[in-house]
């Protein structure tokens, strides 16, 4: 006769049951003029438009600790539309005067994509387009780039 098992120290839970554990569905970036921001994205990097909307009300404004706002929104997906969105979002009312963080900085961000040859996307990338440099590969083999959108903020494109 088989001994009985031991007490489980959680209680099961179904397949199909709901997960209470966190899982990546996007990276926000907050911006000041969408008009300028998006073609860079969705044209010079080639990410997919998936959903453009737009928020207000007073659960807004509670919910991000900012009086009377209001946001706009487009969410962005690479190809094929695995993985994380990219959010655009400029709220109203803007904060000014926030500092360009450099990727060293405790608190900077970036956004990470990956495409199959880097250099041959190098190669199609517009010249207005700002580089930190040309592809590099890194002690640990993997081959990166930075770029920067046309507000500053980062972009790390790398060779998957």
């Amino acid at each position: 006769m088989p001994a009985p098992s031991p007490p489980s120290s959680s209680p099961s839970t179904p397949a199909d049951a709901p997960s209470s554990k966190p899982d990546a569905h996007h990276v926000g970036i907050t911006v000041d003029n969408l008009d300028t921001v998006l073609p860079f994205y969705r044209d010079d990097l080639g990410l997919t438009v998936v959903d453009e909307f737009s928020v207000a009300g007073d659960e807004l404004a509670a919910a991000i600790n900012v009086a009377d706002a209001s946001g706009t929104f487009v969410h962005l997906e690479g190809e094929g539309g695995h993985g994380s969105r990219i959010e655009l979002v400029s709220f109203e009312p803007a904060a000014r005067d926030a500092p360009t963080a450099g990727l060293n900085q405790p608190g900077a961000t970036h956004v990470g994509l990956q495409v199959d040859d880097l250099d041959s996307f190098y190669a199609t990338l517009d010249d207005d387009v700002t580089t930190l440099s040309e592809p590099r590969t890194t002690d640990s083999g993997t081959t990166i780039l930075f770029l920067r959108d046309p507000e500053g903020n980062l972009v790390e494109v790398l060779e998957s």
